[in-house]
């Protein structure tokens, strides 16, 4: 099990091109869980991300790892405790899959020795958790959306970090692809105990997967808490500006919105719809 660190935002101010997109967020990313950040296009969930992983320098408030500030930690100390995949990372020109994930271990490595039987060990062992070996010896460029993106997750494995941040990895994939890759990283929370923390575009996924999750509007933090106490119509109306309901998943328990449109509301005042329609009969506006 991974041990426990103490990851803090404190008044984070911070933004692009002079352009200021978070402000004065504060929190606490839970350790050992899975945390996912929700919000619109645009409210600053990525940067957030980003200023946590010290990417953007906050313009105010710091970023800490167990006290102390993250700018102050030497950059491969750091990359041993904290794993970053960003959005839409940039696939090296004929790289193999073993090559790239193997990239993974250049925390662990110095100038003064070559590959260790820890760094074969730990790429083997990433290879194996996200099922693909087979693949061990193609290039990037040969494989599926979603078989490249088990790469990138490997490479991040191979780190061995406690900590793993993940922006948007389930962007771009069908919903086969998606649900394999949330299972796998619940996979890694569970077997090694590291503390997860992703940007996911989608809710009712965000709920069924998060221990945790952090709402942002207009780059403020507006709710945080466990799914079923923070997920409501009204919160929904409030960060997306969507009409919805709000129901349990039949298969997880967690929320799970459905939303309304306008040529869908002849049922709605009542708050239920058929079981024809929704599978599971009641839903409540929560």
């Amino acid at each position: 099990m991974n041990p426990t660190h103490i990851f803090r935002s404190e008044g984070i101010t911070a933004g692009y091109d002079h352009k200021t997109i978070l402000h004065d967020v504060s929190l606490t990313i839970p350790s050992n869980q899975i945390s996912i950040i929700i919000g619109s296009n645009g409210c600053g969930k990525s940067t957030l991300l980003k200023t946590m992983a010290r990417l953007i320098k906050p313009t105010s408030g710091q970023v800490t790892l167990d006290g102390k500030p993250i700018h102050h930690i030497p950059p491969k100390q750091l990359a041993r405790v904290l794993g970053l995949l960003p959005q839409s990372p940039i696939v090296p020109e004929g790289i193999t899959v073993a090559d790239l994930v193997g990239r993974g271990r250049y925390p662990h490595q110095s100038f003064l020795k070559g590959w260790s039987k820890e760094d074969y060990a730990a790429v083997t062992e990433a290879m194996d958790m996200m099922n693909i070996t087979e693949f061990a010896d193609r290039h990037i460029d040969e494989l599926s959306g979603g078989q490249r993106q088990r790469v990138w997750i490997a490479m991040a494995l191979a780190q061995q970090t406690d900590i793993l941040f993940l922006d948007e990895p389930t962007t771009y994939l069908d919903i086969t692809y998606q649900v394999e890759i949330l299972d796998l990283l619940t996979d890694i929370n569970r077997k090694r105990g590291t503390t997860i923390v992703m940007v996911l575009h989608d809710i009712n996924l965000s709920a069924r997967y998060a221990d945790h999750i952090f709402a942002l509007h207009e780059g403020k933090l507006v709710s945080e808490g466990h799914p079923s106490d923070i997920i409501t119509s009204s919160l929904i109306q409030d960060i997306f500006g969507l009409q919805c309901m709000v129901t349990e998943d039949p298969v997880s328990g967690s929320p799970s919105v459905v939303p309304i449109g306008r040529h869908h509301t002849q049922d709605v005042g009542t708050g239920t719809l058929s079981r024809e329609d929704v599978g599971t009969g009641t839903l409540s506006r929560l």
